[in-house]
């Protein structure tokens, strides 16, 4: 079996008989808010934990962040992995062609000159989404 978090998550949901959709897609209010309790529950427990730990700990709560986002994805019809590649591609366009990065004080990484923002709606149209067709 794959160890790909979609295919992981996907085996999960159609196990149970929960939302597996294949193009992007709003979902009905109460499926919505069911998924974002799930999704604020989980990361409510990934802020606690990372402060106090133990790291065996942390790692169970970031995975279950993980595996409930990709659920959330799946219900909505979204290739979450294509999304991430977006994502990652604008975030890699904030190393400058010096190879150095803007920071704030606390460290965050800042959005350069050479910055691209991400294009998910873009992503999303190619996996079939018509945004007026919700």
């Amino acid at each position: 079996m794959s160890s790909s978090p979609a295919d992981l998550v996907r085996a999960f949901h159609r196990a149970l008989g929960l939302d597996v959709r294949i193009t992007p897609a709003t979902v009905s209010p109460r499926l919505a808010a069911q998924r974002g309790e799930l999704l604020a529950e989980e990361a409510a427990e990934a802020v606690e934990v990372s402060v106090s730990g133990p790291l065996d700990r942390l790692a169970h709560e970031l995975a279950d962040v993980v595996y409930v986002a990709y659920g959330t994805a799946l219900a909505h019809g979204i290739d979450l992995d294509a999304v991430l590649a977006e994502i990652h591609r604008s975030n890699m366009t904030k190393l400058g062609p010096d190879g150095r990065v803007a920071r704030r004080a606390d460290g965050k990484v800042l959005k350069g000159e050479h910055y691209r923002a991400p294009d998910v709606s873009a992503v999303l149209r190619r996996q079939g989404w018509a945004p007026d067709g919700d």
